[in-house]
């Protein structure tokens, strides 16, 4: 499944980024995320990750790098490995009073297991409310957070 979300989050672009790039953040806001651990590389492109989540079929880790970066701008994330094969790519665009986020990704419930991997087509679309859900806890987090620090 590919798909894209979009969001305007009142918070300045360069905190935004910062936020969503720094991978070990996701807990705080993707609901299915239990853990980030940091495992390699500097922070920025090929830095790698380990992901614990929740997913209908228990839980899952997936290994995770930074296959895109330019700073302030885009990020993407891609699992290397790990149920659920995803890319998250993450733009970041400044606008007069907001900041517009863009989520481009793909993401495909192939590694499921068990009765979950029954429902497919309706996982994904689950997937997609969810992370509209998610995103929608990203913004309040950034938008309540001070201005001089994203933590």
């Amino acid at each position: 499944m590919t798909f894209q979300l979009d969001l305007d989050i009142a918070a300045p672009a360069g905190q935004v980024f910062e936020f969503v790039a720094d991978f070990t953040t996701m807990p705080r806001w993707y609901s299915a995320v239990r853990r980030v651990e940091h495992v390699g590389g500097l922070h920025g492109l090929g830095a790698r990750y380990k992901m614990y989540r929740d997913l209908p079929g228990g839980p899952a880790r997936n290994d995770v790098s930074i296959t895109t970066y330019a700073e302030g701008e885009e990020v993407t994330f891609t699992s290397l490995s790990g149920p659920t094969p995803f890319t998250y790519r993450y733009l970041v665009r400044p606008s007069r009073h907001t900041t517009r986020l863009i989520l481009e990704g793909t993401i495909s419930a192939s590694g499921l297991t068990g009765p979950a991997a029954l429902l497919g087509p309706l996982a994904e679309r689950l997937f997609r409310g969810g992370m509209r859900d998610n995103l929608g806890t990203l913004k309040q987090l950034l938008e309540s957070a001070p201005r001089s620090g994203t933590r």
